[in-house]
């Protein structure tokens, strides 16, 4: 019996506990990782909410001392990551523990290469370069979007270069995952509105990649039933737990279907600009995903005839161009209940940076699973479009 091997998948992901009260489990779960001392990675927005205390008392009632580092930037730099690792080096740290956001999650994972290679995080761009195991890694996300705590990604800032670049490996998999929904309470409604689209944009990317399957089909369409019933009620209310949960919930699902199907344009068109102007990763995605629903449309009908459906568009009598139209326009809607209004030229990006920009978006991983095949002038024409 022959077999195609190009149709199989892998699927990978972290031990992941989901639900009110996760975080608490942190001790007990660096504990079983032998921990000597934590090397405990934040910001300072996530800080001065609170969280990093909550968590640092929670290792010490496990007896488990930790050093902090919360000099983390909204893009993690190259300089941030070098920093970090040093410090874990010279505190003697055994485990790394991330508190935040998609920045201090990819910063702890840089650490981790690093604090292991004892080389620059640069060296790491790409796909399967890291060579020896890394710190085990303890993640405990507080935005309900970026989903490195369940990814195979991590993204870093290069502000030599004004780029952002892709290093992915199994090997940055966190251990474990404690998704707790109670840690999104303080996020205001802009980071909530884009850390959710951000999440959607996973999830519609992952169903039309070329990389996606079966084990990821089910969790990028669950994520986007999730995002597109709750979302927008989670904006207007965000004191209700339910709602909080279920974008959660959908973000976490989002994460599990991109890891392994991984993504498209929007995000390689996305880390590109984010890197040249130090953007928000979740308003970049925002700005282009009409756009590039435009452009992949003709070469995954099937696909974004499913995802509209998933949104609660009927498609019945409805001609391809006619569907296209209505999902393009329902993205649109539900960014505008959000409060994301935003273009490119908002944001201060120039017809002349577009040349720039399109270069370092066409090696982006992320463009090799976009079901339409990409050369340097599409990339330029998308840009256009969203200006």
């Amino acid at each position: 019996m022959s077999s195609d091997i190009s149709r199989l998948r892998k699927f990978v992901s972290p031990e992941i506990i989901f639900g009110s009260g996760a975080r608490k489990t942190v001790g007990n779960y660096a504990k079983t990782f032998g921990a000597r001392k934590v090397l405990l990675v934040s910001d300072p927005g996530v800080e001065a909410a609170g969280w990093v205390d909550e968590i640092e008392g929670l290792l010490a009632e496990q007896d488990l001392p930790c050093v902090r580092f919360t000099q983390v930037s909204p893009n993690p730099r190259v300089e941030q990551v070098a920093l970090g690792a040093e410090i874990y080096r010279e505190h003697g740290c055994n485990v790394i523990v991330a508190v935040g956001g998609g920045s201090p999650m990819d910063c702890a994972k840089g650490i981790g290469i690093v604090s292991t290679h004892g080389r620059s995080i640069i060296e790491f761009e790409g796909i399967d370069r890291i060579e020896s195991p890394i710190p085990p890694l303890i993640f405990i996300p507080t935005t309900a979007g970026t989903s490195a705590d369940v990814s195979q990604f991590a993204i870093i800032s290069n502000q030599d270069e004004k780029l952002k670049f892709s290093i992915v490996s199994k090997s940055v998999v966190p251990d474990v995952a404690l998704i707790d929904p109670d840690t999104t309470r303080t996020m205001d409604a802009f980071l909530t509105a884009c850390t959710g689209v951000d999440a959607l944009v996973h999830a519609i990317e992952a169903f039309v990649s070329t990389g996606s399957g079966p084990l990821t089909d089910m969790h990028a369409l669950d994520a986007i039933r999730l995002i597109n019933t709750h979302l927008a009620l989670l904006v207007e209310q965000p004191e209700d737990n339910h709602l909080r949960e279920q974008v959660m919930l959908g973000s976490m699902k989002a994460g599990l279907a991109f890891s392994n199907a991984i993504l498209g344009a929007v995000h390689a068109m996305s880390h590109s600009l984010g890197g040249y102007l130090d953007l928000p990763h979740g308003l970049c995605n925002a700005m282009l995903l009409e756009h590039v629903i435009d452009y992949n449309y003709i070469s995954a009908t099937d696909r974004f005839r499913v995802v509209a459906e998933t949104m609660g568009i009927d498609p019945r009598g409805l001609s391809q161009s006619q569907i296209k139209r209505r999902l393009m326009q329902h993205v649109i809607s539900l960014k505008h209940e959000v409060g994301l209004y935003q273009s490119l030229a908002d944001q201060g990006v120039h017809l002349t940076d577009i040349p720039y920009l399109s270069q370092n978006a066409i090696k982006d991983p992320c463009i090799l699973t976009n079901p339409r095949k990409s050369n340097l002038r599409d990339v330029e024409a998308v840009y256009e479009e969203a200006l």
